[in-house]
């Protein structure tokens, strides 16, 4: 059965364009900067994002992690969201790799701002650690999206202070289209971005990480040392370049295809989906019937050849992308009012 999945876009499968790339790409020895189509994506990519250099990596949670490796030292403290990717779903590993801590940033919109740099700065002294980065995200991971001039003020605040910042753009383009502007934009005055490829853009495998050209040889080193270093890795390569050149020029259907699938929602008995938060392909939602359960939901959908993933805190989230067509909204739709009617009609909202 092929199903329709609404968990994440991570799930995206590569496209034929992407499969007949790998086929035909041609290697070399990554390690060695050998491979001619390693180093068209990392060209390509630095261009994109604005900056001198880039270093292909298998994940963005190993582009996060060398890039707080790179920027930081043990013992330093990084200044972060409480919500973020870096913090909550990357199972700690800034503090095992990086021997650093967190200064946790809770802003009821999940933003960081300037004032909260200048706030957790740690002055020298020392009872403190020294503040070693400040950690942006944009997307943020629950679908929100940053505005510029927050960015670039939070950004001027670490520089004043002397501290470096990098930015989890995980889905950085999905931000830019939300801005209208170019992914270019955003990272300006970051002074490292790592954005996923294997996410919304449909690579079977991999992200970016862009810097200064110093920066990524210190992040080439770091990646080899948590063994990322990679050899005949054109063939990952390819699918990102056709990500980039392809695939970021329709992530508006995505958006689109959102917006259409949280209005639904709201048509459902008992269901309401935030419209305030559909700022790019994620769609969160909750429901007030009581017989409505996670696990039941799940396992009912997932007999009708869809996977959903169960309540997320308070919310259940559903994930728009390539292979989620409007068809295939309704026919997920469809079935959602075929769980909601075999729900106790009592308690059926």
């Amino acid at each position: 059965m092929k199903y329709i999945d609404l968990r994440s876009d991570t799930v995206t499968q590569p496209t034929q364009e992407m499969r007949r790339a790998m086929f035909e790409a041609e290697v070399g020895d990554d390690v060695y900067s050998d491979d001619p189509t390693v180093n068209r994506l990392e060209a390509l990519a630095a261009d994109m994002l604005g900056k001198e250099a880039a270093i292909f990596v298998t994940s963005g949670l190993m582009g996060n992690q060398t890039c707080i490796m790179a920027h930081t030292r043990y013992g330093d403290e990084i200044i972060v969201g409480k919500d973020s990717h870096i913090a909550h779903y990357e199972s700690g590993a800034a503090a095992r790799l990086s021997g650093v801590s967190y200064a946790l940033v809770q802003n009821p919109d999940t933003f960081l701002y300037a004032d909260d740099i200048k706030r957790l700065y740690r002055p020298k002294d020392m009872h403190f650690p020294r503040t070693g980065l400040v950690c942006l995200e944009n997307a943020l991971c629950n679908g929100d999206v940053a505005p510029l001039t927050a960015l670039n003020e939070a950004c001027d605040a670490a520089h004043a202070l002397g501290v470096p910042v990098h930015m989890d753009g995980a889905r950085i383009f999905n931000a830019a289209l939300a801005l209208g502007c170019a992914a270019k934009d955003i990272a300006s005055k970051c002074d490292s971005v790592t954005f996923c490829l294997s996410k919304g853009l449909c690579a079977p495998v991999g992200a970016v990480v862009c810097g200064s050209k110093a920066f990524i040889e210190r992040v080439r080193f770091m990646r080899k040392m948590v063994g990322g270093g990679l050899r005949q890795a054109g063939v990952l390569a390819a699918p990102g370049i056709v990500a980039l050149e392809v695939m970021t020029k329709r992530l508006h259907e995505d958006h689109a295809n959102a917006k259409y699938l949280g209005e639904e929602l709201n048509k459902l008995p008992g269901v309401s989906a935030d419209m305030n938060r559909v700022k790019i392909n994620m769609v969160f939602w909750r429901t007030e019937n009581p017989a409505f359960t996670s696990d039941g939901f799940v396992d009912f959908m997932f007999h009708k050849g869809i996977k959903v993933s169960g309540i997320l805190t308070d919310a259940y989230r559903f994930v728009t992308h390539n292979d989620v067509t409007r068809e295939r909204i309704d026919k997920a739709l469809a079935a959602m009012r075929a769980y909601i009617a075999t729900l106790s009609p009592r308690k059926n909202m």
